[in-house]
């Protein structure tokens, strides 16, 4: 199985779609907190005003809340949309649907043929996946102000690692949610489209609207997308921590053993 995922990884590193995803993070991520510092510079509003544009003192308020947030306070704001949710999925559905678009996993099935070896390599290959995009993304967005000028205040390395990490268990999952979709259509259609209505809660907007409907408890905070938005560790207490670690466990427990019985119950 580590031989497994030592080629998994070798894979993806060298892969032209990964490197592609990383560079699209990247220039995302810097063109929101280019338009973070834009929306917060008094002179750029006093501009805005003076050609015309309607801004009222709520505008202003908004401004000067933003130029005064700590590193972490401003990424939540980003990050806790689910941006990165769906950039991990689509990344691991077109990492693992080169096995089956080229028919490599007949080869890796018959020089291995506990297909659960298989699944758990791509679940950790999943994990090194969405770890990197969430480092990325992290590192990005607490340092791409000080790129334009802006000057948030520095939150300690403590806080922010924390941050990171509670960030990437969910990510990992929703790796998993991919990975378990892509073993049971071999499509990479599905998993895109999925990956990009979940991780933009979507999903936790549809089941929350039908919860009410019918009288059930909030069931929408526990999809993936909303533990997302609710990881802010310097303000999150330790209930939070259960709930993001809870969360990721049951949907990782669940996705995985998914992925699992699809690849048992079908033929290569």
């Amino acid at each position: 199985m580590f031989n497994m995922l030592r080629m998994d990884l070798r894979r993806l590193f060298k892969s032209r779609s990964f490197k592609i995803i990383l560079l699209v993070t990247a220039a995302l991520i810097l063109m929101v907190s280019l338009m973070a510092v834009v929306v917060s510079d008094p002179e750029t509003l006093d501009k805005m005003g003076a050609s015309g544009a309607e801004l009222d003192e709520t505008d202003r308020q908004m401004a000067e809340e933003i130029r005064s947030m700590t590193q972490l306070g401003l990424t939540p704001e980003t990050l806790g949309g689910g941006f990165l949710l769906s950039i991990v999925g689509i990344g691991v559905t077109l990492f693992v649907t080169g096995d089956f678009s080229s028919g490599f996993v007949k080869n890796i099935c018959c020089a291995q043929p506990c297909r659960a070896s298989y699944v758990l390599s791509k679940a950790l290959a999943a994990g090194v996946y969405s770890g990197i995009i969430t480092l990325l993304g992290v590192v990005l967005i607490l340092f791409a102000p000080y790129l334009y000028g802006m000057r948030p205040v520095p939150n300690a390395i403590s806080d922010i690692l924390r941050y990171l990490f509670w960030m990437w268990l969910p990510h990992w999952a929703f790796a998993m949610m991919a990975l378990a979709l892509v073993l049971l259509t071999r499509s990479a259609t599905l998993g895109m489209i999925l990956s990009l209505v979940a991780g933009s809660g979507l999903t936790a907007v549809l089941v929350g609207t039908l919860g009410k409907f019918l009288g059930w408890p909030p069931l929408e905070q526990y999809l993936l997308s909303s533990v997302v938005k609710g990881v802010y560790t310097p303000h999150s207490g330790i209930g939070q921590v259960w709930t993001v670690l809870t969360c990721t466990v049951a949907w990782a427990v669940i996705y995985g053993a998914g992925s699992l019985l699809a690849m048992e119950k079908r033929d290569i």
